[in-house]
């Protein structure tokens, strides 16, 4: 339904049980939606948090300068508003902290050509839950593969 995906953050379900996920609108200058629409966008390293005054900001999301921009191109690392409402944003803070909870954006993407951002409220894996996981999928694999070898 005009759905166009920019970016996914890949490490996320690696490294996090997710749990509820949400979508919020960014506030954004021109070039940085430029970059957006060539695909230049790092997740990675991205983290949500609510400030003092209940606005919910995302730091450390990398989007590259445009590179056909002039000076007055923007700063690649700067942090960036989402847009809820006050209601959703009460409801997300209210479950981060009781069940201590890392809110993690997860998909980046264009919806009726407005920008939009996925995030998840997710709890940290341990290095066994990866292993765990991991032999899971490899088992898995291998019935796969068992089932339509013969």
């Amino acid at each position: 339904m005009g759905i166009k995906i920019i970016a996914k953050n890949k490490r996320a379900a690696y490294d996090y049980f997710l749990e509820e996920k949400y979508e919020a609108g960014l506030v954004l200058v021109g070039t940085e939606v430029k970059s957006l629409r060539e695909g230049k966008v790092s997740l990675g390293e991205a983290h949500i948090a609510v400030d003092r005054f209940g606005e919910m900001w995302i730091h450390n999301m990398t989007i590259p300068h445009f590179e056909f921009g002039n000076i007055h191109n923007h700063q690649e690392n700067r942090k960036r508003k989402l847009l809820l409402h006050r209601k959703e944003i009460t409801k997300v803070l209210h479950v981060q902290k009781t069940k201590s909870l890392t809110i993690i954006p997860t998909i980046i993407y264009f919806k009726k050509s407005r920008i939009k951002l996925e995030f998840a409220l997710a709890r940290g894996k341990k290095k066994y839950d990866k292993r765990q996981v991991e032999a899971k999928k490899d088992a898995d694999k291998k019935i796969r593969k068992a089932i339509f070898d013969d």
